[in-house]
């Protein structure tokens, strides 16, 4: 790539082509304040995504909302979680994608539907990661960018740094959030090496009320379409966009790909004109195979941008609300998950079942009978004890080397004579195989039936599962299988939640287009 000699508002002079160019604009007229200027280079080394099982046909989902002039024109899908996945669960689902075995310093959750207000996702999700405990964790929310906010500032820092974002947002129903949004999760992980270099970025922050939840309305409330589209695009994620290749040191017709966040469906064209792009948005494409998945949106997106480029292209990252991050970035080799997030884009399973999709994202309470009448109470004593072994899936080895779960201190080996000492075994990674299956539809589930079976793992372990994401044929003895972090039980009497593992195929369907 050409390095200019001067950033386009003629202020800064660049350094050498080893140094990293930073500024950090914070007017919407143009590059006014040059906040840093930093010797160092930092990468994105690899990113995940992952999307639930489920994809709803928009279309079905209009057709049933015809008789109120409701659903909108109802092109594309939307991912669907299962009752039992939530923005936890999609994240850290997207963070075991990213691959490779190097310890990291830091950890964030991103989220703004995370399922609580006080306890740190964070340090749930290093747990079920498998992660060291002494890593340095937090969560950042508040707004559809924080994602964003918290890759760049990792890009700025030192260190390793994984970002993880998950997203189940509540939407009333025959609203067009309900439609547009939806569920899944995205990761990145940031290093001193990688495919992707940042060569600029800027930030503004702006408190614009295109939507909004609060403790008092949970479900987003959208302000005017056309007040938003016309304000977003004008006042907010164009200028940065612009300050952002000045501060990289091109014109903004030079990105080749982009992931930048549209507030409504259609403001690309807005925001291509406005700044001069002509590059492909992915988040647009997205939009359309999944919808939008919030502060997940652009760290997905981001991915299929990598997928799609070569060395030497420019790719352009933005993510919106309460403001903007826009990040340039260099592509200087191949961005380690990639392709993997274009796979689960183009995998899964189409729904046209609406009375499906309104009890899986909670708009109807169906009368699931006596059977649904648990008590689900989870004891912060047992949590204590054994919460760590559960979420990370730790079973142990005993001293002639077989494997059980849960741990014990007398193996279950036959034979055994008295107390050994088991040597910890984390079967979330584990290859597993179907022993035997049932499904049975008198046991309650949120999502009949309820698939349970015996799962025999490569190590020698064997325990039977719950098993989820069952296609149209269901499971058969002998099925290749996954392990899946999931919900495992809800305490909604006191809002609680537990997490535990579930057996999921180890492959998906291809959807077609």
């Amino acid at each position: 790539m050409a390095v200019p000699s001067r950033c386009a508002a003629e202020r800064h002079r660049f350094r050498p082509s080893t140094c990293l160019q930073v500024c950090s604009i914070l007017s919407t007229s143009g590059c006014r304040t040059a906040e840093a200027v930093r010797m160092t280079e930092r990468f994105i080394s690899a990113v995940g995504g992952y999307l639930p099982m489920l994809r709803l046909d928009r279309a079905a989902a209009s057709k049933a909302l015809r008789f109120a002039g409701l659903g909108g024109r109802g092109g594309g899908r939307r991912a669907i979680a299962g009752w039992d996945e939530d923005a936890l669960t999609l994240a850290v689902e997207a963070a075991r994608r990213l691959g490779g075995d190097r310890p990291i310093d830091r950890f964030a959750f991103a989220s703004t539907s995370a399922p609580f207000y006080e306890r740190a996702h964070a340090a749930i999700a290093l747990e079920a990661l498998g992660w060291p405990a002494t890593t340095r964790s937090n969560d950042v929310a508040g707004s559809r960018r924080c994602a964003v906010s918290a890759l760049l500032d990792a890009l700025l820092g030192n260190g390793e740094v994984v970002v993880a974002a998950g997203e189940r947002r509540p939407a009333r129903a025959g609203s067009p959030q309900h439609l547009a949004f939806g569920d899944g999760g995205a990761a990145a992980r940031v290093g001193d090496a990688g495919g992707a270099r940042l060569i600029g970025h800027a930030s503004l922050s702006h408190d614009l009320v295109d939507m909004y939840a609060s403790r008092e309305m949970p479900t987003p409330y959208a302000y005017e379409e056309r007040f938003v589209r016309e304000t977003a695009a004008r006042e907010v994620i164009a200028p940065t966009i612009r300050a952002a290749c000045a501060a990289a040191g091109i014109e903004p017709s030079a990105v080749i790909h982009a992931a930048v966040h549209e507030p409504l469906g259609g403001m690309w064209r807005d925001i291509a004109s406005l700044t001069g792009m002509t590059a492909t948005n992915h988040a647009g494409a997205l939009d359309a195979q999944a919808g939008d998945l919030g502060a997940a949106h652009i760290l997905y997106a981001m991915a299929l941008a990598f997928a799609a480029s070569s060395p030497g292209d420019i790719v352009l990252v933005a993510g919106f609300g309460s403001g903007c991050d826009a990040l340039v970035f260099e592509i200087t080799g191949e961005v380690t998950g990639a392709a993997d997030a274009v796979a689960m884009l183009g995998s899964g399973l189409v729904t046209q079942d609406y009375v499906r999709f309104l009890s899986l994202t909670g708009e109807i309470d169906l009368d699931w009978g006596v059977r649904s009448e648990t008590e689900q109470k989870a004891q912060g004593t047992v949590l204590e004890r054994h919460g760590r072994d559960t979420i990370g899936f730790i079973g142990g080895r005993d001293e002639s080397g077989n494997v059980q779960f849960p741990k014990s201190r007398i193996p279950v080996r036959p034979g055994a004579a008295g107390p050994e000492a088991m040597t910890d075994v984390r079967l979330a990674d584990c290859p597993a195989t179907l022993v035997s299956v049932t499904a049975d539809r008198l046991n309650y589930t949120p999502d009949p039936p309820f698939w349970f079976g015996l799962v025999q793992f490569d190590n020698g372990a064997r325990l039977p599962m719950e098993l989820v994401d069952a296609d149209a044929a269901g499971f058969t003895v002998g099925d290749a299988l996954r392990m899946r972090l999931r919900i495992k039980s809800i305490d909604r009497r006191r809002g609680f939640r537990t997490y535990f593992w579930k057996a999921a195929p180890a492959a998906r369907p291809l959807l077609e287009n």
